[in-house]
C-alpha cells in the first residue's frame, strides 16, 4: 500500500511539474524598460549593442528577458507619460541615456532601479552623491571627463588653423550643459576663440537658431551631446554643409550625416557595458552598492569627404589619430 501510495503521489508529481515550473520561470522572466529620448530606427547602433551585452551574458529576448521600449522622439517633454507607462508595466529596472532623462526618472521613482548610460556629471547634477557609492536606486556609466570641451575646439583649431569665431549649440533644458558651458568658455579664451552661444531646447527652435548663424557667420560649429541634436542631425549637417561650416561634435551620428568630425566617449562601449549592471541588479545586486563607471574609451571619427567639400586638409597626424576615416 506504502509503495502503490508512493508511485501514485510520485506519478502526480511527475504530471504537474512542468506546468508550475514554466509558470514559476515565466513569473520570473525579467521586464527591462528602456527609455530612448529618440527613435528606434535613429538609436539602433546604440541598442544594438546593448542588446549584443545582454546576449554575451546569456539573456534572449522572448525567451528569459523582456525589454518594453518607449521612445521619445525628441521631445524631452514626453518623459513624465513614457516613465508612467514603464512604471506600470511594472518593469524590474530602467535604463536610460543622458542627464534630463535621468533626472525625469529620479524624479518619477525611488524605488525601481535605474541604470544611467552618459550621463556627463551625475554628482554635479544631483542625481547621486558619489561615484563610488551612489545610493538610492540609481547607478550607471558616466560620461564626464575633463576638459572635454577643450580638446574638441582644439581639434577644430588643427583643422582649421585661423580659427576664431565657433558657434556653440547648447540645451538649456539639460543640466550637464551648464557644466560644458564652463568647460568651453575656459577652453575658448586659452585658445583665443570667440563663442556664439546657442540655445535650443526643441526642434522647433532650430530655425532660429540657424537664421543667428547665417547673420554671425562664426568659422565653425561644435554641438555638444544632447538628444534634440541626436535627433535632428541630418537636418544640422545639412545646414551646415549648405553653409560650409565644419563641425565637431560629440556623437559619430552627426559625422556619418555629413558633419566633419566627432570626439567623445564610446557611446556604443556605454550600452554595451550597460548590461552588465542590469544583469547584476536582475541577480539580486543593489544599485546602491555599484560604483558608476567613468568612460575608458574615446573615440575620434573623421569624415574625409566632407573635409574635401569644405576645401579643407585634414593633417595627417589628426588622421593617424582618428577610429574611423569616412572616405
Amino acid at each position: 500500500m506504502r509503495r502503490r501510495q508512493f508511485i501514485l503521489a510520485l506519478g502526480g508529481a511527475a504530471a504537474t511539474w512542468p506546468l508550475a515550473a514554466r509558470a514559476q520561470q515565466v513569473g520570473k522572466i525579467p521586464r527591462i524598460g528602456f527609455m530612448g529620448n529618440s527613435t528606434a530606427a535613429m538609436e539602433a547602433n546604440l541598442i544594438g549593442p546593448f542588446r549584443d551585452g545582454l546576449r554575451e551574458l546569456g539573456y534572449e529576448e522572448g525567451r528569459n528577458l523582456i525589454i518594453e521600449f518607449r521612445w521619445a522622439e525628441g521631445k524631452y517633454d514626453r518623459f513624465p507619460a513614457l516613465i508612467a507607462e514603464l512604471l506600470a508595466a511594472k518593469v524590474d529596472v530602467i535604463v536610460t541615456a543622458g542627464t534630463p532623462a535621468t533626472l525625469a526618472i529620479k524624479k518619477a521613482t525611488s524605488t525601481v532601479p535605474l541604470v544611467f548610460i552618459a550621463v556627463g556629471d551625475p554628482v554635479g547634477t544631483g542625481i547621486v552623491p558619489s561615484l563610488a557609492r551612489p545610493g538610492g536606486n540609481i547607478t550607471g556609466l558616466s560620461s564626464i571627463a575633463p576638459d572635454l570641451e577643450g580638446k574638441r575646439l582644439e581639434l577644430l583649431r588643427e583643422v582649421v588653423p585661423k580659427l576664431a569665431y565657433v558657434a556653440f549649440f547648447l540645451n538649456p533644458a539639460n543640466a550637464f550643459h551648464a557644466v560644458s558651458m564652463r568647460q568651453a568658455r575656459v577652453a575658448a579664451q586659452s585658445l583665443g576663440i570667440k563663442l556664439q552661444t546657442l540655445e535650443v531646447e526643441k526642434s522647433e527652435q532650430l530655425d532660429g537658431a540657424f537664421a543667428a548663424i547665417v547673420k554671425e557667420k562664426p568659422d565653425a560649429l561644435l554641438i555638444l551631446a544632447d538628444r534634440v541634436f541626436l535627433h535632428n542631425r541630418k537636418r544640422m549637417m545639412e545646414f551646415a554643409t549648405q553653409q560650409r561650416l565644419p563641425s565637431v561634435n560629440a556623437y559619430r551620428e552627426l559625422v556619418e550625416a555629413g558633419g566633419l568630425m566627432s570626439y567623445g566617449p564610446s557611446y556604443e562601449d556605454m550600452h554595451r557595458r550597460a548590461a552588465v549592471y542590469v544583469d547584476k541588479i536582475i541577480k539580486g545586486a543593489k544599485p546602491a552598492d555599484l560604483p558608476i563607471e567613468q568612460p575608458t574609451k574615446f573615440t575620434l571619427y573623421i569624415n574625409l569627404k566632407a573635409a574635401k567639400a569644405l576645401g579643407l586638409t585634414v593633417p595627417p597626424t589628426l588622421l593617424a589619430r582618428a577610429d574611423e576615416v569616412i572616405e
